[in-house]
């Protein structure tokens, strides 16, 4: 799409050289379009067009190349000032809920788009509207089984979709506080086996050697124990995630300084795993991972450790196109890239922050945690974590 878009700027004889294409490219990467299609049409114009004599040309290529493409979700400052002031309503009742109507993805955003073109005044604690309160697919601070957050934060964490540009925090790799009660839970991570040349004295065999050769010294050499083990980490970030920042940076700073580990390597995600994972917290494009890609660059002999709280709206976990940013979404479910996940590599875990009493009521937490091992971010899950990847396989 973006190369037909620069190719046709060039047969429509708006002069655009490899510098303004490369400004573009990098006021992208800095999120300078807001995700927004107007953003990009004036980012995109300001960048490539050198004079308004070519504006014409300009917008004909334009919405040749992105005909189709909608800026589904922006969200207007007015109506943002609406939703900074919440109301607090009542909870709904168990028949309330089971009377409010479910709707597919595509009628959510629909309608979203809908709502957004007529509505022209503040709404709380309604059904239809975009406000907060209430049981309206649209807002915060209410409830509805399949509904797009727009403002405010994640109250119970049931938003089919997210109306804004999300964008998270690495995790820290030099975090101090209580540093060495995390790495003594990872002594475990090892898994030593004797590899490479055979340079070290094997002093009981050569006894042995020596006593079967009438006192005539035999010398036996075997190779050195080194660890063998190779680990795979992939981290929920951002949203529900938050409040365990401490935590997970104290985790991902023990990893990076565990050097007895033979290799090491380490993705974001957010929510759930998709087709993509992320060598970076922001989640942008240029910084995107295949999954697919996982399976061939790495054995089933890594070990896998994923970590996040495993809670989300079941349709991000079982839904097509599940994705909770509607700019990713993707075909394949995200309990299906789970599966893969499990059935390619001998040993994975799921650690979990949520505390225990939790796991149990939260349906994507549940489905989770049949597939893997779930454990608690804690010293002792860890413990119990580290173990379950590298001990003794129990018995069936």
């Amino acid at each position: 799409m973006f190369l037909d878009f620069f190719y046709g700027l060039r047969e429509a004889g708006v002069p655009v050289a490899i510098q303004e294409w490369m400004m573009l490219m990098t006021a992208l990467e800095k999120g300078q379009h807001s995700s927004s299609l107007l953003s990009f049409y004036n980012l995109a114009r300001s960048c490539l067009v050198k004079s308004e004599t070519y504006f014409d040309a300009f917008d004909r290529v334009f919405a040749h190349a992105f005909r189709g493409v909608e800026g589904a979700l922006s969200v207007p400052d007015e109506l943002l000032e609406w939703l900074n002031d919440p109301k607090n309503f009542r909870d709904l009742t168990e028949e309330e809920r089971a009377a409010l109507e479910l709707l597919s993805g595509d009628e959510l955003l629909k309608r979203y788009l809908e709502r957004l073109a007529e509505q022209d005044e503040r709404h709380d604690g309604g059904g239809k509207w975009i406000g907060t309160g209430g049981h309206s697919p649209f807002g915060h601070g209410g409830e509805h089984p399949t509904g797009i957050r727009v403002g405010g934060d994640g109250r119970n964490r049931s938003a089919m979709k997210v109306a804004e540009d999300r964008r998270y925090a690495n995790y820290r790799t030099d975090a101090t506080m209580d540093l060495r009660q995390t790495k003594t839970a990872l002594r475990r991570l090892r898994h030593l086996t004797r590899t490479g040349p055979a340079t070290e004295l094997d002093l009981d065999e050569t006894i042995d050697e020596t006593c079967r050769n009438a006192g005539d010294i035999e010398l036996v050499f075997r190779p050195e124990r080194r660890n063998n083990l190779r680990l795979l980490l992939m981290m929920d970030v951002g949203g529900t995630m938050d409040p365990y920042y401490r935590p997970m940076s104290r985790l991902l700073t023990a990893l990076h300084e565990e050097r007895s580990l033979r290799d090491f390597k380490s993705y974001y995600f957010h929510n759930c795993i998709y087709e993509y994972v992320y060598e970076d917290a922001r989640l942008f494009r240029k910084d995107a991972v295949p999954t697919g890609d996982l399976f061939r660059r790495f054995g089933p002999s890594w070990k896998v450790l994923i970590v996040g709280d495993a809670a989300m709206h079941p349709h991000e976990l079982v839904g097509v196109r599940g994705n909770i940013n509607p700019r990713l979404e993707s075909e394949t479910r995200g309990i299906d890239w789970l599966f893969r996940i499990d059935d390619h590599f001998d040993r994975s875990v799921w650690i979990n922050p949520d505390p225990v009493r939790g796991w149990e009521r939260t349906q994507t937490t549940r489905a989770i945690k049949s597939i893997f091992p779930m454990f608690h971010l804690s010293v002792d899950g860890l413990e119990r974590a580290i173990a379950a990847l590298v001990g003794a396989r129990l018995a069936a």
